[in-house]
């Protein structure tokens, strides 16, 4: 299946095999040998996209960028963008470091200048460098926000460049730069790899596998797409090292998409941003919500490529109000398994950091992240907490403004495939330009369940704990739980076999009841909200069921 891509082999290793910078220099040799001048012709389809963050730097330098900020983990793949685009243009590079001072960035092990390791020192060297030189700063950020002398250093520099032409691209691993410099400097984006440059990666990972150890590969094309696929959202080096670790065992087979969709999972909740829940739910396992699974079976297949050619637009989301516990956030994880979908969550807790700028970073980070994985399915629970203070004057310096904001601008203009569930639970905590139409296709109210759903969820939930529903009064259950959500049924049933276990006998209806009738329901205990919350709804929601 790897000798599919569209490249030979003696041509692949040439181009892509070894580090970064001798990539490149085999990446220019073989498009010097083959007279290739325009990149969208060049037959190594797999290199397209490579060289796109190649060309975007070289543009920012020609048009005369006095200062480039990235902030990025892949170090080594920013310095090859800068290495690359100074071979290019003929220019000088030079990098600095805490760790050593500076040296030359052309040359990988080069000396370095002397006395140059602080940050004052290393400025001040690069002010000396040769007029259009691009000079690399490393981890200068948080350097800046500490002493102030190299702080005016790069300021007067970034002033200085009509007569330098001396270019300062800052490479950070956070969002620490201080505001004042951002005012001057252009964020460049390090863009995740797409299908073409993770099926490159997955091949040249292979490749340097197969020359150290015998490797056996049985992966079909389907199955290589399918890899390729879980891939997406990743870093360049995320993708190769689990790669590397699933082809441990020196074998790489469409068995193998488990392991590489569990390694992912892993590496997602590492982030921290984005969370990738397991779905074995379907929408059979939720009582009721009539309207809204027919809703949902009618949109099933709108991510298909026969959907699109048809004229549709895949579905941008769906908001859902309603009474806690009356299983929002089951129907999330339903509709990812009806539709065949992985599902992320967004917890927007993890988003908030102490770092001015950082919090915003973070979400854009997660959206663009979630873009790339698409199709996917995006759930955000109790979004109203998240952003309550949006709707507000709120005491965060506005924070939670341009939080709401950012998002709001990403819902309404995203084209990529991602449907977003969002759940709420308090309807007066929303900014009201969440609800405008546009946002969402559809917001669904879903409220507390009426006897006959009442009736299927104690089906529903007595089946999952392995006791057959025709052997108890259903019909009972139902009329004495009124007023119950499908959560306060579920903890009837679960107090009921709690009490039938430590009595050593079998559980029935009479426990059940008995269960029921010691324990009040939300409706109960927050009957005046409930209402007020239901009254709303009237005229405004669809009724999911």
């Amino acid at each position: 299946a790897l000798t599919r891509i569209p490249i030979d082999e003696s041509s692949w290793r040439r181009c892509v095999t070894g580090p970064p910078t001798v990539a490149s220099r085999q990446i220019n040799s073989y498009k010097r040998r083959h007279r290739i001048a325009n990149k969208t012709q060049s037959p190594i389809n797999p290199l397209i996209h490579y060289m796109n963050d190649f060309k975007r730097f070289e543009q920012l330098i020609l048009n005369g960028t006095a200062c480039i900020y990235m902030v990025t983990y892949e170090e080594r793949y920013a310095l090859e963008i800068v290495r690359e685009t100074a071979r290019q243009l003929g220019r000088d590079m030079w990098i600095w470091s805490l760790a050593g001072g500076v040296r030359d960035g052309q040359l990988d092990g080069s000396a370095y200048v002397p006395d140059t390791e602080s940050p004052s020192a290393g400025l001040i060297s690069f002010a000396k460098a040769k007029q259009g030189s691009i000079c690399v700063a490393l981890d200068l950020a948080d350097q800046l926000i500490k002493q102030g002398k190299p702080l005016r250093l790069l300021r007067d520099m970034i002033d200085s460049y009509h007569q330098s032409l001396i270019t300062l691209v800052l490479i950070d691993h956070a969002d620490t730069l201080p505001d004042v410099i951002k005012s001057y400097a252009v964020s460049f984006e390090i863009s995740y790899p797409d299908e073409d440059e993770l099926k490159s990666i997955i091949k040249a990972s292979l490749e340097l596998i197969h020359r150290k150890t015998q490797l056996e590969i049985g992966i079909t094309p389907k199955g290589l797409d399918a890899v390729v696929r879980n891939l997406r959202g990743l870093t360049r080096r995320q993708a190769a090292r689990i790669i590397r670790e699933t082809a441990a065992d020196k074998r790489f087979s469409d068995n193998d998409l488990h392991s590489i969709i569990a390694s992912k999972r892993r590496i997602i909740h590492k982030d921290g941003l984005l969370e990738f829940i397991q779905t074995p739910l379907n929408l059979d396992e939720i009582g009721g919500m009539t309207f809204l699974k027919h809703w949902l079976n009618q949109r099933k297949d709108a991510f298909s490529p026969e959907a699109r050619t048809f004229g549709l637009e895949p579905p941008r989301g769906v908001l859902m109000l309603g009474v806690q516990g009356a299983g929002k956030s089951l129907c999330a994880k339903a509709i990812a398994t009806a539709w065949q979908q992985p599902l992320l969550r967004l917890d927007p807790g993890t988003l908030y950091n102490s770092y001015i700028g950082k919090s915003e970073h973070n979400l854009r980070e997660a959206l663009y992240q979630t873009e790339m994985m698409s199709p996917v399915i995006l759930w955000v629970d109790e979004i109203e907490k998240a952003f309550a203070s949006a709707a507000s004057h709120s005491a965060d310096g506005g924070l939670s403004q341009r939080m709401f904001g950012t998002l709001l601008t990403w819902m309404q203009e995203h084209s990529s495939p991602v449907f977003m569930v969002a759940t709420a639970n308090d309807i007066e905590a929303l900014p009201p330009e969440l609800l405008r139409k546009g946002r969402f296709d559809e917001i669904f109210f879903v409220d507390l369940p009426n006897e006959e759903t009442r009736r299927e969820i104690f089906s529903i939930h007595l089946k999952k704990r392995h006791h057959d529903p025709a052997q108890f009064d259903l019909a009972a259950l139902a009329q004495a739980s009124e007023g119950f959500s499908g959560s306060d049924i579920e903890v009837a049933v679960m107090s009921a076999l709690h009490s039938a276990f430590s009595n050593k006998q079998p559980l029935d209806t009479g426990q059940i009841l008995q269960s029921i009738r010691q324990s009040p329901p939300l409706s109960v205990t927050m009957a005046e909200r409930i209402e007020q919350l239901r009254q709303w709804a009237h005229g405004r929601c669809v009724m999911a069921g």
